[in-house]
């Protein structure tokens, strides 16, 4: 059961999960006072990511009822403490899945937070004060300042909120591979989804030679004509695989469920490397003979750190770069996580949280 502290004063409305059912239903919780590094924040939006659905129904094994979910959110500061330069009353703020961490080993002090030992994701973690934190499927959220980003004013709050995990998930290993300022590589995308739309984004926007690699190959048309991809290869298709063998630079698999990369890994040239962000619930099959014989590299990457998401979301502001959403009312949570479990989104749902229907 969730716990909170004596500091927890602020009577908050927001919608939980009460059990495995995974059912979201409205919740009047607890928040803690507004300290003197933290800045309170009206939410407006929140993004429904795919965890919020593992998370719901404890499929990981690792959730603490009630859980409310969210780390895509988007909103307006209302407070600031004292310590607080960096934002005022009245910006336009994200917070993504960083509630916490310790500040002081090499990846916080290298602007990695998403890689310290002692993270607290924005909900279902645990807080510095020792209570259990609620995600932005809220009205209002208290962060650490060190934990927000600005919002750039070019950019709908709606579409942008997204960009707070699914927008930074891709970006960091497109960063990695210094493909923001390298000159024109091909640039490979598995999955065309709610991560896979936003890199394809990125891929062109700096510049590069974009496929989509899908098993779907109605999705043609869609990566092509709207969000501007340069091939498209059907997986599933032998001779369209052999036919670009050895053609790629990069390769960024966003699928979360299970499949075999392999005959990915063979789409890249010699030297070249695959990033995986999509996490399924069962071991990737890795064969041997695609490394081996390619020199190729296979690596993981999560999130990112502020410092970075700040970066990312200010070439958003820059490039006109949002993610492509469909905005649903808060009545309509547990409709569109049936949805998402069947993949019926393009390409991601966004509640809109600062409309005034309450019922589920």
């Amino acid at each position: 059961m969730a716990q909170t502290t004596p500091n927890h004063t602020q009577t908050v409305s927001g919608w939980a999960a009460h059990d495995s059912s995974g059912k979201i239903t409205p919740y009047t919780f607890k928040r803690r006072e507004n300290g003197p590094d933290d800045v309170t924040i009206e939410i407006l939006y929140c993004g429904i990511c795919h965890t919020d659905l593992h998370y719901a129904k404890n499929e990981w094994g690792i959730t603490m009822y009630p859980v409310v979910p969210g780390h895509e959110m988007t909103g307006v500061i209302s407070k600031v403490g004292s310590n607080v330069k960096k934002f005022k009353i009245g910006d336009r703020v994200g917070v993504g899945c960083i509630a916490a961490s310790c500040l002081s080993c090499e990846f916080c002090q290298d602007s990695q937070e998403n890689y310290c030992e002692k993270l607290q994701f924005t909900y279902n973690g645990i807080f510095w004060d020792g209570s259990i934190t609620y995600g932005g499927y809220s009205k209002m959220f208290v962060s650490d300042q060190r934990y927000v980003v600005h919002i750039p004013e070019s950019l709908p709050m709606d579409a942008a909120a997204p960009l707070l995990c699914a927008g930074i998930t891709v970006f960091t290993p497109m960063k990695d591979m210094d493909l923001i300022h390298s000159p024109r590589k091909k640039v490979g995308v598995v999955g065309l989804g709610g991560l896979g739309h936003i890199a394809v984004k990125f891929g062109k926007a700096f510049g590069h030679h974009v496929t989509v690699i899908s098993t779907s190959a109605s999705k043609e048309k869609e990566a092509k004509e709207r969000l501007g991809a340069d091939e498209f290869i059907v997986s599933k298709d032998p001779q369209q695989m052999q036919k670009h063998k050895r053609t790629l630079d990069f390769v960024l698999d966003t699928v979360s469920a299970q499949h075999c990369i392999g005959p990915i890994l063979e789409l890249l040239k010699v030297n070249g490397t695959l990033s995986i962000v999509g996490a399924p619930d069962k071991p990737i099959q890795l064969p041997s003979f695609p490394l081996i014989f390619g020199k190729r590299t296979v690596k993981g990457s999560i999130i990112g750190g502020i410092q970075e998401t700040q970066e990312m979301m200010d070439l958003c502001g820059k490039y006109n770069i949002t993610s492509d959403i469909e905005v649903v009312k808060p009545d309509d949570i547990n409709h569109a996580m049936e949805r998402l479990t069947k993949n019926d989104v393009r390409y991601r749902f966004v509640i809109d949280i600062a409309q005034n229907n309450t019922k589920l």
